[in-house]
């Protein structure tokens, strides 16, 4: 099943970035265009062009300049521009994510013209849709065997627990290895995990500790798998598609979140769940066909990194020296531990709030699928992803969650979650987006490694808290806390990552042509520019 992510080791630690302190202008300037010895160069001209020249600017902390305008050109675009160097305009800067030039999608599915990313993706849709069938089919089949809610926490508990201890390994391994063939080997795993559990679940066999181990398993292959195939599609379809690529992976997953449920009641309905785990099985040659279909010439692979020691904590330590990684991370940990329970709260909002049944309860899961597969479409239409975007999405999914908590009947509850949805995926893929152009090659797996670490591996710590809230006080103040957690981690990181851009809230009530009332403008500090305030 497939879910909802340089420099090498032993090299010396790089130097804080985004700093907010004021320095003199020389020593500003300085710091801004020290080369990084840290980094591992891969392109021989560039490295004899940085060689040549010591003044060649520093990586921004996104590429382009941070707009949307791709007509729009400013001197650090401008080869010929005073203080431009050779480093600055040589090709490991036109390939890299710190120095790529970013220009609007020509359309919501521009990334479908890159031929691997079609085949890629036409795997996808086929392998999601046996994902959810296998996520209804594994949950009946534990509630049918044993009539405990509790083991279907244990169940979800079993598969997500690998990812909280181990992701971050995943990552490195990530890295070490060329990502494609890497994907069809836990691709292929996952198809012989599904095909095992169909096997003992036809045969009559199967008890609850066989569940228990195979969701085990599949949680270890995920923790490979999840930071490897986010990491890869960037070697599809290269930066100026990533951020439409990623959201269309994401609309990919919720439609397949609106049909795989259905199918696999109807198959379980007709034939048991044994059935809808080997049509699962069935569905990963879909995604190994379409990764073999694949023409490696068209390729981007980054160079796989030597295995060394310490390269786990040389990624934790990248991260934490550059704060357009670090606190999208920390937000990405608030929300996705303590915003995302809704397998909790809607059960106590359909039974205990509005007393309704199955039907209207099942209603409420698509309408967050159909707001979650809208939010990816519309994010599938932007240009860049921005850092004030990201927190945005997450202060108005925070919000719209507290907003929810007090509404006064069922229909009113099912649009906002609609909304939740929308918000909530906007978010999902601004995060990913944005951390994998900010990322360097060498780094990007396990950057979505420790992405996924802290959205999906926060699952077992945030889900029995926000249970206890929810079965003591009821789902309204359960959900009410959720919301109220989300807004404030988006209100805190946006004030630390304002701040640390050195950038300020402009009210202008006569904007005049073009303006906006209220825009982030830089403050008036000489001889300080951040880089961070080109990525907000």
């Amino acid at each position: 099943m497939t879910d909802t992510r340089s420099a090498t080791a032993g090299t010396p630690a790089a130097a804080p970035r985004g700093e907010t302190t004021v320095t003199p202008p020389a020593a500003a300037t300085a710091a801004a265009t020290r080369i990084r010895t840290d980094e591992q160069t891969t392109d021989t001209a560039a490295a004899s062009a940085a060689a040549a020249d010591t003044q060649a600017p520093a990586p921004t902390g996104l590429p382009g300049n941070g707009d949307d305008d791709p007509d729009e050109r400013t001197a650090a675009d401008d080869p010929a521009a005073p203080g431009r160097s050779r480093a600055a305009t040589s090709p490991r800067t036109a390939d890299s994510p710190t120095g790529a030039r970013f220009t609007r999608p020509g359309g919501m599915f521009s990334s479908l013209s890159v031929r691997n990313y079609r085949y890629y993706f036409a795997g996808q849709v086929v392998s999601n849709t046996g994902t959810w069938m296998q996520r209804i089919a594994q949950d009946w089949l534990v509630l049918s065997l044993t009539g405990s809610p509790l083991a279907v926490g244990i169940t979800t508990a079993m598969q997500f627990l690998p990812m909280l201890l181990l992701g971050l390994f995943g990552g490195v391994l990530a890295d070490r290895l060329p990502k494609r063939k890497l994907l069809i080997g836990t691709q292929g795993a996952m198809g012989l995990l599904a095909a095992g559990l169909a096997v003992l679940t036809v045969a009559g066999v199967v008890t609850p500790y066989y569940v228990y181990a195979f969701a085990l398993l599949l949680g270890l292959v995920t923790v490979v798998d999840n930071p490897a195939r986010q990491a890869f599609v960037s070697e599809m379809v290269g930066p100026k598609h990533l951020a439409n690529a990623v959201s269309l992976n994401a609309a990919n997953f919720q439609t397949a979140r609106l049909v795989g449920p259905a199918v696999a009641g109807l198959l379980i309905a007709a034939v048991g769940s044994g059935w809808a785990f080997a049509v699962n099985a069935l569905s990963f040659a879909a995604v190994i066909g379409g990764l073999l279909a694949m023409r490696e010439s068209e390729l981007r692979p980054t160079e796989p990194i030597a295995r060394e020691k310490g390269q786990l904590r040389e990624g934790l330590r990248y991260v934490k020296e550059r704060p357009e990684l670090l606190w999208p991370l920390v937000l990405a940990g608030f929300i996705g531990t303590f915003g995302f329970n809704f397998p909790t709260l809607l059960a106590g909002f359909a039974t205990d709030t509005f007393h309704v049944g199955a039907g209207q309860y099942g209603l409420l899961n698509t309408a967050m699928a159909v707001g979650s597969l809208a939010g990816a479409l519309i994010a599938a239409r932007r240009g860049a992803p921005r850092l004030r975007r990201l927190v945005g999405a997450a202060l108005g999914f925070g919000a719209l969650e507290v907003l929810a908590a007090f509404a006064p009947g069922y229909w009113t509850f099912a649009l906002l979650l609609t909304l939740i949805g929308v918000f909530g995926l906007s978010f999902n893929t601004s995060v990913n987006a944005t951390l994998q152009l900010a990322t360097e090659p060498a780094m990007r797996g396990r950057v979505m490694g420790l992405l996924m670490l802290v959205f999906t591996g926060g699952t077992p710590i945030g889900a029995p808290i926000v249970g206890w809230v929810t079965a003591s006080y009821g789902p309204r103040l359960g959900l009410l806390a959720c919301g109220l957690v989300s807004a404030l981690a988006a209100t805190v990181v946006g004030l630390v990552l304002a701040r640390s851009a050195e950038l300020r809230l402009r009210l202008d009530l006569h904007p005049g042509r073009g303006g906006r009332i209220v825009a982030l403008v830089p403050r008036p500090v000489a001889g300080v520019k951040p880089e961070l305030a080109t990525a907000c």
